[in-house]
Parts: C-alpha cells; sequence; structure tokens
C-alpha cells in the first residue's frame, strides 16, 4: 500500500518536471506549472469549500521546511484556525508596525492629492485641506494613524457638532474617508472609528436637532418686476449675468462657467455639461425670449470663450460679482441663490405645473428612488412653457 504520507523525495522533486500536482501526503503538494515553475501548495478543506495556500518556490523552500509548514497548518485547522486568514493578519500587522510612523495629516494629504484630479471644484481640495488641518490635526497631532479611535474622533466632534453642525458633518465624513483610505492601504486595521451610522450616530445628537436651517434672503415674487427695471438699468457684464440667472432659474456657477458651445440658441436651448452640475449630471435648459436676447446681446460683444467675461477675456465673471452688484443696487437684503426660491414660491402659487416639473426646472433630484426609475425624460417642453410664463412674470 501507498503511504498516507512523505510521498516525495528529494530526488523525485528534482526530476519531477511534468505539470501538474504531486501529492507528498498531509495536504502537502508538489505544484508545477506549464511554464516548468515549481513551488509547494498546501490544500484543505474551510466550511465546505476548498482552499490552496503557497507555502513558497521550491529553490528557496526545501522538502523537509515545506513539510514543516504543512504540519503548522494542519495544527492551526486544528485549532479552528483558518491559515490563510491568518497569514493575512499576520502580515497586516506586520504593515501596520512598519508604517507606525504614518500620521493622519500624512494620509490625509495622501488622500487629497489622489482624489484632486477627480474633484470638479478645483477650491474643493483647499476645502478638505483646511477644515482637517483646523479641526482635526489639533486633536490628532502626531499620532499614527492606527492609533486614531472613536474617542479621538469625537474629541474633534463634540466641540462643534452643535454650534457648526454642517461644518462637523463634513469634517467627520472627510475623517472617515482618510480613516477608509488607510485601512485600504495597509496602515490600520478595524472598524472605522468616524463612522455615523450605528456608531457615532449613538453619541451625537442627530443635525435635524442641533442645527438649524438657514435659507438663502429671497425676494417675494410680487417684487420681483420692479426689481427686474431697476436691475436692467445696471450697467456691466454682472447685471446681465444676474438678470440672466434669474429667467433661468440657475446657480451661480452655472452661469459664469457658460461657455458659447453650450447653447444652441436657434432650438433655444442651454445644455450644461455634467461636470458643471451640482449633481453630476446633464442638464438642458430651455430659454425664454429675454433670455435667448441677453445671450445675443453678450455674443455681439463677445471677448473670449465665456458668455459672461470677468475683467480678463479668457477668465469667467467673478462668483461674487453678482453679490457685489446687490450691494451696489443697496439690496444687501437678498441673496444671488434666493432667487431660485424666489422662483420656485412663483410655480408653485400662481401656476398649475405639477411639483416634479418646477422641480426639474431647479435640477434637482428626485429623492425617491422607486419614482425616479421610472423618470427618464426631463419634462423639456413642459419646462419650456414654465420657463417664459416666469419670463413673462419678470417683464411684469
Amino acid at each position: 500500500m501507498p503511504r498516507a504520507a512523505n510521498r516525495l523525495s528529494p530526488l523525485t522533486v528534482t526530476r519531477t518536471t511534468k505539470p501538474g500536482l504531486y501529492a507528498d501526503g498531509g495536504g502537502l503538494y508538489l505544484q508545477i506549472t506549464s511554464a516548468g515553475v515549481k513551488s509547494w501548495l498546501f490544500r484543505y478543506m474551510r466550511a465546505g469549500k476548498a482552499r490552496g495556500m503557497g507555502l513558497g518556490p521550491t529553490h528557496t523552500i526545501g522538502l523537509a521546511d515545506a513539510r514543516a509548514r504543512a504540519l503548522d497548518c494542519r495544527r492551526q485547522l486544528l485549532d479552528g484556525i483558518d491559515p490563510i486568514d491568518s497569514r493575512k493578519a499576520e502580515r497586516a500587522d506586520q504593515r501596520i508596525e512598519q508604517a507606525a510612523g504614518i500620521t493622519f495629516k500624512q494620509c490625509a494629504e495622501k488622500y487629497i492629492e489622489a482624489h484632486r484630479a477627480g474633484w470638479k471644484n478645483v477650491k474643493h481640495a483647499d476645502q478638505w485641506t483646511n477644515t482637517l488641518t483646523t479641526y482635526a490635526d489639533p486633536v490628532f497631532n502626531s499620532q499614527p494613524v492606527s492609533a486614531i479611535d472613536t474617542t479621538l474622533v469625537m474629541k474633534v466632534l463634540e466641540p462643534i457638532w452643535a454650534t457648526k453642525t454642517e461644518t462637523a458633518s463634513r469634517l467627520r465624513g472627510r475623517i472617515e474617508s482618510v480613516l477608509d483610505w488607510a485601512t485600504v492601504r495597509g496602515y490600520r486595521t478595524g472598524e472605522n472609528p468616524a463612522r455615523l451610522k450605528g456608531h457615532l450616530d449613538t453619541l451625537l445628537p442627530k443635525r435635524s436637532r442641533v442645527q438649524k436651517v438657514v435659507h438663502h434672503p429671497a425676494l417675494p415674487y410680487a417684487d420681483l418686476a420692479a426689481f427686474i427695471k431697476t436691475l436692467r438699468s445696471q450697467e456691466g457684464v454682472a447685471a446681465r449675468a444676474l438678470e440672466f440667472l434669474i429667467l433661468t432659474a440657475t446657480r451661480t456657477n452655472e452661469v459664469i462657467g457658460a461657455t458659447w458651445p453650450e447653447f444652441n440658441l436657434d432650438e433655444g436651448v442651454w445644455t450644461i455639461p455634467a461636470e458643471r452640475m451640482k449633481m453630476s449630471k446633464e442638464h438642458r435648459v430651455p430659454l425664454s425670449t429675454r433670455a435667448i436676447s441677453l445671450v445675443k446681446a453678450q455674443h455681439d460683444v463677445k471677448r473670449g470663450d465665456y458668455v459672461f467675461p470677468g475683467a480678463r477675456d479668457k477668465k469667467p465673471l467673478s462668483n461674487m460679482a453678482m453679490l457685489q452688484l446687490l450691494e451696489r443696487m443697496k439690496r444687501a437684503d437678498i441673496t444671488v441663490h434666493g432667487f431660485r426660491s424666489t422662483f420656485r414660491d412663483w410655480a408653485g402659487e400662481t401656476t398649475h405645473y405639477p411639483r416634479e416639473v418646477c422641480e426639474a426646472a431647479l435640477a434637482h433630484g428626485i429623492k425617491d428612488k422607486a419614482e425616479a426609475a421610472y423618470a427618464r425624460g426631463d419634462l423639456f417642453v413642459k419646462r419650456a412653457a414654465l420657463m417664459q410664463e416666469w419670463d413673462n412674470y419678470c417683464d411684469g
């Protein structure tokens, strides 16, 4: 009868060249690939599944050493330990030990650099750096990222959770992302102490309980026609841009970043590419009669790629220009963004257009996932009629 173990000999290991698996016994195999590479393999069953663990190449690990390693694996299995999982955990611990000097700040810098190209807003990286530097760094100090725990995270968040709720919420998310990155890179192990659901939400009060909702000051729609009349008497690109923003119910960055290729004036359509939209989804804006005339007027004095250029031809209008215009008009009581609320109030209270049409005009996403799954169109025809009525209302 063949022996159950130690079937191979050093001479057999050396002379055998045919690709395949050759059993030595006890789960140990000599493995020869089609390329002639020889190595040791330990095969076993775990939870009803076959697993294979490499033990090293034959030119480095001899037969006796391979048998000793296979014996260690069998002992682990006897103790209820999976050898592969055990080795992975051991290597992870070694990496963390080697990376003991890697701080949270260093990980944050690497994370920001790795994601910088994917952020559509160039200021996003600065915002990340500023919030982490201001609030996290003084607490985490020079602690290795592997040492960041729930106590330290709470020490960062608790002082500002009730007073600067929005900042604290974004800060928590950024800390969580950096720690997730550090875990994937092997600099730490275990659960993420900055995770909100099922963790920090049991320690911190809900945002809705501590955060006061602050709406952008908006002009009542009943006063809009008079405001538009005054606005049209103002000189400069900022005044034209603000009127266009009001007529299209769009956002500041969408307007000042508008370029000529985005417009099809024959069709009366302004197509804002996804990378410039808050929801990262292309948005078609139906242009009313007055909106088209504003764009055409800008084209008559065209200078550069931007429809509403800044002081320098190759730069867009400053994102503060329209706000400064309101201040010059002595209307510091309202904001540029507030005109979207003015439009929504008017549409909701004085027209019979369905809610989804009004929300689509503002490029708001549908929160109900089931409803969103069936909403394939963008309601463009209905929105075009709505925006022309809005144009007529603005004109008095």
